[in-house]
């Protein structure tokens, strides 16, 4: 296992080299000049050049590279320059180790603008995502259970009521309605999970209906296939002749079993979902990933979007890791060597 985790974290950091090069030689081959934006409407040929300078846009595009490389595992100083560190330090802007770079749009680092807006999508995300797995999987076993009665029919409608709505819509409808005009959910909001997880939890319940509804009726739909597959199965008969309990051959035998693909695409959801969590937060105003996305594509700040491509490939990268090691948990069939 220890020798299969390693090989895989080469194989993640020759990735992601692989995704930074890719994503900053087409950033680079852009017309628009990166350092307009850091003066506004006032900018000055001559300032634009001194700001070009001064952020290292003049320089080669290996040399560019490199100095982003450098910043990955060290840290890098904004502007770069060793006389003006000297006689004007106020001036210069620091980034710590992995520095993403700096936005021209922003005035500081991708980190520090970063470091505000993910632990907005994280709280979204990972919430939603563990609402539509606790839920969608719960009643998926429900409808298989209960196959062809009342409950098993009323959840299969209900899901594909459920999956026909944009997200857009069921945002609008919990926030106007539900939430606003007849207070059944708090008002929507975030606050630091640190500061009052209660309040937290409030505020963000209403985002997370959002985002898992859609999902939550997947689902249902894909556990309830999965389940009835599952307990075709002999060894399901095996148990039930045993005499085991009718719940433990469900859960631990005909559920189990059944985790794998379903692990495989909440694998990819959740990876998928940290990316498109945009049309969300901007029915709740949440200032997340999403949000500074679409901003910084309408500002054109090219540097902030390759910093926020990278955060997200190193989030996908690492969570199909975790769901490949999950694979080992749900079946002990599977061994790494």
């Amino acid at each position: 296992m220890v020798a299969y985790v390693v090989r895989r974290l080469i194989a993640i950091v020759v990735m992601l080299f692989a995704i930074s090069l890719f994503t900053f030689l087409i950033f680079f081959g852009m017309p628009s000049n990166p350092a307009r934006l850091t003066c506004g409407k006032i900018c000055t040929p001559a300032r634009i050049e001194q700001n070009r300078h001064a952020l290292g846009y003049d320089r080669p595009v290996a040399v560019q590279y490199g100095d982003f490389l450098k910043g990955m595992v060290l840290e890098r100083n904004f502007p770069d320059d060793a006389r003006l560190q000297r006689t004007h330090p106020e001036l210069i802007t620091h980034c710590q180790a992995p520095c993403l770079g700096y936005s021209p749009t922003q005035q500081t680092t991708i980190n520090s603008v970063m470091g505000r807006a993910a632990p907005i999508t994280l709280s979204l995300t990972i919430g939603a995502f563990v609402m539509w797995v606790v839920v969608g999987v719960g009643l998926g076993v429900v409808s298989a259970v209960r196959r062809g009665k009342v409950v098993d029919k009323v959840l299969l409608s209900v899901s594909l009521i459920g999956y026909s709505f944009p997200t857009f819509f069921v945002g609008l409808i919990l926030y106007d309605i539900v939430s606003i005009k007849y207070g059944l959910l708090p008002a929507p909001g975030y606050v630091s999970p640190m500061h009052d997880p209660v309040g937290w939890a409030s505020g963000m319940l209403a985002p997370w209906l959002t985002l898992a509804l859609t999902y939550m009726a997947l689902y249902v739909r894909l556990t309830r296939a999965k389940m009835l597959d599952t307990m075709a199965e002999d060894y399901i008969r095996t148990a039930r002749a045993k005499g085991l309990r009718s719940h433990r051959v469900v859960l631990k035998h005909g559920l189990r079993a059944s985790l794998t693909p379903i692990v495989t695409i909440a694998g990819l959801d959740i990876a998928g979902v940290l990316g498109a969590t945009a049309i969300t937060e901007q029915v709740f105003n949440l200032n997340g990933i999403g949000q500074l996305f679409v901003q910084s594509v309408s500002r054109n700040d090219f540097t902030l979007i390759q910093g926020m491509v990278m955060l997200i490939a190193a989030f996908y990268v690492f969570i199909n890791l975790a769901v490949d090691l999950l694979y080992a948990v749900f079946d002990p069939r599977i061994r790494y060597t």
